[in-house]
């Protein structure tokens, strides 16, 4: 049987990374987010994390080239020899071309591209209700998941706050940038028949069975 490399894609708050987590439990795979790499390297110092670092702090994009390493140096680990799960990578089709690269090398290749759906009003609302508790970070929501009390945290008692990054008009400019950045990945992926469209406006498990039906097609 193939390895599983599966690679998930979507914009900010549509709900990828939960799902990534539950996939990986349930499949017994890795989830590689790229986000994590990035500042398990940064805190622990190594060369790698040293090199992000230095972009980070610049305010400047981590290259695709540091961006491939780091996620290869990752899938090389011994848990990854069955498969493992991209979350946040590839971004682009030049980082996508980087790392088919990469994997033909190591005789293995993107088996599917789940593609997690949903329309810019939808993830604005989930993402521009979000609060965050200041004391312990717990997060609720001012529609799905509102606290007993407006403005205070079930969990200790702490102020609730939007972040900065979680305002609307942030929103709106982040989902811009996922389109104009990933947009033409996700062409790409159709046309090479790997992309697998996933409904994220569904309910947690609804979207949950919708996943676990597009990776049993992969046999």
């Amino acid at each position: 049987m193939a390895k599983q490399v599966l690679v998930f894609l979507g914009p900010p708050g549509v709900g990828k990374g939960t799902q990534a987590a539950r996939l990986a439990q349930q499949l017994k795979l890795p989830h590689v987010s790229t986000g994590d790499l990035f500042r398990d390297h940064m805190k622990r110092g190594t060369p790698l994390g040293l090199k992000a670092k230095e972009f980070v702090n610049a305010g400047k994009l981590v290259p695709d080239e540091l961006v491939v390493d780091l996620t290869l140096d990752r899938i090389s680990q011994a848990d990854c020899s069955n498969g493992y799960i991209l979350d946040g990578f590839p971004r682009t089709v030049g980082q996508d071309n980087m790392l088919a690269n990469a994997l033909e090398k190591r005789g293995e290749a993107v088996r599917s591209a789940l593609y997690f759906k949903a329309p810019k009003e939808i993830i604005v609302e989930r993402i521009s209700g979000r609060r965050t508790c200041k004391a312990c970070g717990a997060i609720s929501h001012v529609k799905f998941a509102p606290t007993k009390k407006a403005g205070v945290c079930d969990v200790c008692g702490g102020e609730t706050c939007q972040r900065a990054d979680d305002a609307a008009d942030k929103v709106v400019k982040r989902l811009e940038e996922y389109d104009v950045n990933t947009g033409p990945l996700i062409t790409h992926y159709e046309k090479a028949r790997l992309l697998a469209p996933i409904d994220a406006t569904k309910g947690v498990e609804e979207v949950f069975n919708a996943m676990m039906a597009a990776v049993k097609k992969l046999g």
